[in-house]
């Protein structure tokens, strides 16, 4: 846990912003496989866990902002329990570590909000995205459990998001922790991306490496794929073959759950080729210049168009597009090829804070969710502030299917070469992401650096 200080100065920032009423925090419980005592491995909820530091199930927390108390509710083991678990530190223990000098049994939640909801005070909830959230809150505040997420306080929303995006000193140093992991993950993927070998072996080489230095699962499902134009692709199935492309987009948790989340582009073998080292570069011109776009009151949106603008440029100079790069932008033609956003942000949560509404994370009243395919993906669009960790990933995907319908449709034949582009169908996908901290004056790659040119990684993949 970070200090006793520092969690009561976040929940002092809250009650601040929130004025008046109760504000309810849930923490996860245990999520049974087939059997309740058969549990999938317990993640606290980050709101939770960023409030009150607390990192064990069946918890819950309000905070009487009219009455300036804070109390943790939850139940100490029983003889039972300490006789499967070990002696553990008591609920009040824990509290004390997080600045909390109030606790009580769970069983007294539904009396506290009950007394609340009887007196027509506002209870700010935040939206729950599991069932048995939605349906204690329902209980507790006598909603009809379809209607939960609709009555989640915007307020608290607002004042959560605001107070989680700005990364103290303290987080920073729990995402390098991250990163740190994740890079000795990357470099693993490297060295095993051998002929012959199956993506699943990669895969489970590096998430063991991930428990083993942290003591916790990876944030998200582990990427890995020779099938490169399929993003999200979590088939571990394949064979790899020297010649191929893998895509490895993987990350690690630091002791205290803050993600990191990064992608490297890998040749099995070890050598790429001269087309794979042309879109690779690519693909690294993007990435460079949309770090350099970036600093504070920079509209993130600016920043993805920056990336896209390079893009359509070195297509064009391929030959795989044509025309004008501004007019390739305009239409939005460059999205064959990058058909996703720039990037996220990255804290708590891979994607993080997205379960309190990607819209209330990532825009603003002023800056809407652009509709057109490709940018209408983009998580984070807002003007960057320092303090933001966010993710910069761009990427060049030749998708089979994707073509094949644009060219049926004559879709801006003007502007791509689709005839030429036949011969890159079987070609995969290219990505290179780092996680990046916006200053004060610009943004800075966190962690040591993960190979990343064309010679760092043809040089890790033969170390």
């Amino acid at each position: 846990m970070f200090s006793a200080d520092l969690y009561s100065d976040r929940r002092r920032h809250l009650k601040t912003n929130v004025n008046s009423g109760l504000i309810l925090f849930l923490g996860n419980g245990e999520s049974p496989i087939n059997a309740t005592e058969n549990c999938y491995s317990f993640r606290q909820d980050s709101s939770f866990l960023y409030f009150w530091g607390i990192d064990l199930p069946n918890l819950a927390a309000v905070i009487d902002v009219d009455a300036d108390t804070e109390t943790v509710f939850g139940d100490d083991l029983s003889l039972d329990d300490v006789i499967w678990t070990g002696s553990q530190p008591s609920l009040s223990e824990r509290c004390r570590i997080g600045g909390v000098n109030r606790s009580a049994p769970l069983t007294g939640l539904h009396e506290t909000i009950g007394s609340a909801v009887k007196k027509n005070r506002p209870v700010h909830f935040l939206p729950p995205y599991r069932m048995e959230q939605t349906m204690l809150i329902a209980d507790l505040c006598g909603l009809d459990r379809r209607g939960v997420v609709k009555n989640a306080s915007e307020t608290l929303i607002r004042s959560v998001i605001r107070l989680r995006s700005v990364k103290s000193d303290e987080e920073i140093a729990q995402i390098e922790a991250a990163i740190a992991i994740n890079g000795d993950m990357q470099r693993v993927a490297m060295q095993m991306a051998t002929p012959g070998r199956y993506e699943r072996e990669v895969v489970g080489a590096i998430e063991g490496l991930a428990y083993g230095q942290s003591g916790r699962k990876t944030p998200f499902a582990t990427i890995f794929s020779i099938h490169g134009q399929t993003l999200h692709n979590h088939c571990h199935g394949n064979r790899m073959k020297r010649g191929d492309l893998a895509i490895c987009d993987c990350g690690a948790e630091s002791p205290m759950g803050y993600a990191s989340d990064t992608t490297r582009t890998i040749p099995v073998g070890g050598r790429f080729t001269s087309r794979q080292k042309e879109i690779y570069e690519i693909v690294e011109g993007m990435q460079a210049d949309a770090l350099a776009a970036m600093k504070p009151g920079v509209p993130f949106k600016d920043v993805h168009l920056v990336a896209a603008r390079r893009l359509s440029a070195d297509l064009t100079s391929l030959g795989l597009m044509r025309g004008n790069v501004d007019q390739a932008l305009e239409t939005g033609a460059y999205a064959l090829f990058f058909p996703h956003g720039l990037g996220h942000m990255l804290g708590l949560d891979v994607h993080d804070m997205e379960c309190l509404g990607e819209d209330y994370v990532g825009y603003t009243d002023r800056i809407q969710r652009d509709r057109r395919f490709g940018i209408n993906r983009l998580r984070l669009a807002k003007p960057l502030e320092p303090g933001f960790v966010v993710t910069v990933e761009p990427g060049i995907y030749f998708i089979p299917l994707l073509v094949q319908r644009w060219r049926a449709e004559n879709r801006f034949a003007d502007q791509i070469d689709y005839g030429k582009l036949e011969s890159y169908l079987d070609f995969g996908g290219v990505r290179i992401e780092d996680d990046v901290r916006v200053t004060s004056t610009g943004a800075t790659v966190l962690g040591q650096p993960i190979p990343k040119t064309v010679a760092a990684v043809e040089s890790c993949c033969r170390t």
